[in-house]
């Protein structure tokens, strides 16, 4: 992983504290600079980003009280994405991982590859959110 793509991954996973970027943003800035996906560990509280060739850097995310509920309850964390993909008055990325927590998500993973989010459970249960071509 050279110096550049690390940059750009942090400063994506800042943007997307701060708000100043959103989903559709941070996907295209990491494609563009050479990722193929991202996952997000809630438990662990790293964000890793894998570069086709093997490659990867984690970077940890900020700090958060909320817990990962031990049920995972898919229709809440869809009901989450639909509030984020309708940039909901207030909403918030922190507010977000918040939300998915409490519905029992342990972490996403995204492929740029899949055009997919793949949120799962700590029983490995699943929910998956296509997004555009």
């Amino acid at each position: 992983m050279n110096e550049t793509m690390t940059a750009v991954a942090e400063r994506c996973l800042t943007a997307a504290h701060d708000g100043t970027m959103d989903f559709p943003e941070i996907v295209g800035t990491l494609m563009r600079s050479g990722f193929e996906s991202y996952s997000i560990d809630f438990r662990r509280g790293t964000a890793t980003y894998f570069a086709p060739d093997g490659h990867s850097v984690q970077l940890p995310t900020p700090k958060s009280e909320a817990a990962v509920a031990a049920v995972f309850k898919a229709e809440l964390v869809e009901q989450a994405v639909r509030e984020a993909q309708a940039k909901v008055p207030g909403y918030t990325y922190d507010g977000f991982c918040s939300k998915v927590k409490a519905a029992g998500c342990a972490g996403y993973m995204v492929s740029f590859l899949g055009r997919r989010a793949v949120y799962f459970g700590r029983t490995a249960e699943t929910h998956v959110e296509h997004f555009p071509r």
